[in-house]
């Protein structure tokens, strides 16, 4: 199991947990942070036996986005860093999840600050919960900044246009309420159980059929930007398959036997 000093990695059941651990700079993000997020992505990715992921962040805070001197190196141990973002330039947008898509679902568990860069990469995750006291929002153009982490992009497909566009221009701060008004999170809870709903939601994903899962998450991103039509034969392609999966075989036992089913990826 990966993880770096920015960056922890745990295991909750079939859950991997990947935590951003700065939280004296309110996570803001970090070359450390950064390798050790999508080395985390692609643990996922790899393992058969993680079925779902849980993105947080340590000390009360999600993430306040980039910490330009520290991407730079300055002043941070650690060579072998600087060598992997020399080795893939593309590095970052990967963590960021800007140029990477995990397979498995993300959900995020968003307590305090989740702006500028944080909020740009809660848009790569696909399940979002936040803490009552959360605060979003994209700040680059107060800054004479460009939110180049994709939230020109993202943000007009996940929520009203009319909505990221003020988000967007005016660089103010979001509540979680206003964020879940406006269909940025799904769910507001109290302050310091964001995490435990997270993996609550997580261990319900658990529990359904993996091929499954991974089917539907890409089928509904595949087709997103498809006419209907397209989409609709586009959904076949990928779901018909399913149905011959030894997985799908046990889920209709486990149902005629009343009991919870076993998957193995068959």
């Amino acid at each position: 199991m990966g993880g770096t000093e920015h960056l922890t990695v745990q295991r909750e059941g079939a859950t991997l947990v990947l935590t951003l651990n700065r939280p004296e700079a309110r996570n803001a993000l970090s070359l450390p942070m950064l390798v050790g997020l999508y080395d985390g992505w692609l643990e996922a990715d790899a393992d058969d036996a993680v079925r779902s992921v849980v993105f947080t962040g340590a000390g009360g805070s999600f993430c306040s986005g980039m910490d330009l001197k520290a991407l730079a190196g300055n002043g941070m141990a650690g060579e072998e860093y600087r060598d992997r973002l020399k080795a893939d330039p593309d590095l970052h947008w990967k963590a960021m999840l800007r140029h990477h898509r995990p397979r498995k679902p993300v959900i995020a568990a968003v307590e305090g600050y989740c702006v500028a860069g944080g909020t740009e990469m809660l848009q790569g995750t696909d399940i979002r919960v936040a803490g009552a006291s959360a605060t979003f929002g994209l700040f680059e153009v107060k800054r004479g900044l460009f939110p180049i982490g994709g939230s020109t992009v993202r943000l007009q497909r996940q929520i009203p246009r009319t909505h990221a566009l003020e988000m967007l221009l005016t660089g103010r701060p979001y509540s979680a309420r206003e964020a879940a008004a406006i269909g940025l999170v799904g769910h507001v809870v109290p302050d310091g159980t964001a995490l435990a709903k997270a993996l609550e939601i997580a261990e319900q994903i658990n529990s359904c059929g993996p091929l499954a899962v991974e089917a539907v998450k890409a089928s509904v991103y595949e087709t997103a930007e498809l006419t209907e039509s397209d989409g609709l034969a586009a959904e076949l392609t990928r779901g018909w398959p399913v149905f011959d999966t030894a997985d799908a075989k046990e889920g209709a036992r486990a149902f005629a036997e009343k009991r919870p089913p076993v998957y193995k990826r068959a």
